[in-house]
C-alpha cells in the first residue's frame, strides 16, 4: 500500500476543500476502497474520512412526500427501516440480496452508488485494464468473460457494475444530490453512471472534489409499492453479485398496467433502464404472454461480449420472472432469501 495523507474533515465544506485536492478519495465505509487499496488497485495520496461528517446518515421524509437517503445511511439501517421498507419495498429486498450482514452494516448509500465492478481483471494489476490504466488494453475481452456485459459495452472494456441497491433505484426515478466546488447540483441516478465508451476509467458524473450528500426519491416512486419486486440470479445463493437482475414495478388498475418500470442489472457497466419495454406494457393486462413481450424488447439491443451470449436468455427470462412476481403483489414481507428465485418462506424486515 503506498503512503498516503489522512484528514477527517469536520464540516461538509472542509471536505470538499479537501477532496479538490489531486489524488483525494473519499472514505466512509471502506467496503470497497479499503480492499482496492490493499491490493494497489487504488493509489490514493490523500484519504478525506467523511464518516463522521454530521447530517448525512439521515433518511428524511419531505414534505412534497419524496425520501431523501443521506450519502452516510448504512445500507442495513435503511432495509430495515420499517417504514422505508413498506414505501418501497423492491429497495429493501435488493440492498438485503446483496454481500454479507457485516458488510450491510458498514456500507454507505453514497458508497453503494461508486463501487468498482468486481471485474476480475480490474482487480488483476498484473492484467491490461483500460479502467484501471487507460490505454493498457482490456484482457477480459479475450479473456474469461461469461459474467460480462452485453449491454452498452466497448472494446475498451466489457465490465459490469456490481450494485444491487442501484438497480430498483433507476427504475423508481432516483436523483442523486451532489455538492462541490462549484456548487450543488442534482442529476438522475439513471444519468449518474458512464457507459465505457473510449473512456472507461470515467464511471460517473462526478468532478474532483464533488462529493454525494443524498440520493432523493420521489413521492410517486411509493405509488409502486403493492405491485414491486427485485430478483436476482447469482452463481451462490449468499454473498454473491448478480449474473443478471431485473427491478419490475407496475401500477394496476382492474388488471390493467397504467404504468411500468424495468431496469436491469450484472448485464453492464451501468444500471439499464429498459424504457421502450416499459412503454410496451401501458394499456396491457397483467399477462405472462405481455411480460415476454418486454423482456425481449428490454434485451433487443444485446450483443455478447465473449463467452456470455447466455446471459441475453437468462436476462430475458429475470425480467419476464420479475414482472410476474410483481403483479402478483408485493409480499407483505421480504423474503427469507431476499431477490433468490428459490425463496421460500418470508421473514419480517
Amino acid at each position: 500500500m503506498n503512503r498516503f495523507e489522512y484528514a477527517r474533515p469536520a464540516t461538509l465544506a472542509e471536505a470538499i476543500s479537501a477532496g479538490a485536492a489531486e489524488g483525494s478519495v473519499f472514505l466512509a465505509g471502506g467496503t470497497n476502497l479499503m480492499d482496492l487499496m490493499k491490493g494497489g488497485i487504488a493509489r490514493p495520496a490523500h484519504l478525506v474520512d467523511i464518516s463522521r461528517l454530521p447530517e448525512l446518515d439521515r433518511i428524511e421524509h419531505l414534505d412534497d412526500g419524496a425520501v431523501r437517503i443521506g450519502a452516510l445511511v448504512r445500507n442495513a439501517d435503511l432495509a430495515y427501516d420499517r417504514d422505508f421498507a413498506k414505501r418501497y419495498p423492491s429497495v429493501a429486498e435488493a440492498i438485503l440480496s446483496g454481500a454479507s450482514a457485516q458488510l450491510r452494516n458498514a456500507a454507505t448509500t453514497a458508497g453503494n452508488l461508486l463501487q468498482r465492478t468486481r471485474c476480475a481483471y480490474f482487480f488483476d494489476t498484473a492484467s491490461a485494464c483500460n479502467k484501471r490504466a487507460p490505454g493498457t488494453g482490456c484482457d477480459a475481452r479475450g479473456g474469461e468473460n461469461r459474467l460480462h456485459a452485453v449491454l452498452g459495452w466497448s472494446e475498451h472494456c466489457i465490465a459490469t457494475h456490481p450494485s444491487d441497491f442501484c438497480v430498483p433505484l433507476v427504475a423508481l426515478d432516483a436523483v442523486v444530490e451532489i455538492d462541490g466546488p462549484a456548487g450543488q447540483r442534482e442529476v438522475t441516478l439513471e444519468a449518474f453512471h458512464l457507459l465505457p465508451g473510449s473512456t472507461p476509467e470515467r464511471e460517473t458524473v462526478l468532478v474532483p472534489g464533488e462529493i454525494i450528500t443524498g440520493v432523493r426519491l420521489p413521492a410517486d416512486a411509493a405509488g409502486f409499492a403493492g405491485h414491486t419486486r427485485y430478483l436476482k440470479v447469482r452463481e451462490r445463493t449468499s454473498y454473491a453479485f448478480a449474473v443478471a437482475s431485473a427491478a419490475a414495478s407496475l401500477r394496476l388498475e382492474g388488471g390493467v398496467i397504467v404504468e411500468a418500470r424495468i431496469a436491469l442489472g450484472g448485464v453492464a457497466l451501468k444500471p439499464w433502464r429498459a424504457r421502450a419495454a416499459e412503454a410496451s406494457l401501458v394499456g396491457k393486462p397483467a399477462d405472462a404472454s405481455y411480460f415476454r413481450a418486454a423482456a425481449a424488447l428490454a434485451l433487443a439491443d444485446a450483443t455478447p461480449s465473449g463467452g456470455n451470449a447466455f446471459k441475453i436468455e437468462l436476462a430475458r427470462r429475470i425480467v419476464t420472472r420479475a414482472l410476474g412476481l410483481a403483479a402478483a403483489g408485493t409480499p407483505d414481507r421480504v423474503p427469507a432469501l431476499p431477490a433468490s428465485p428459490f425463496s421460500g418462506a418470508a421473514a419480517h424486515v
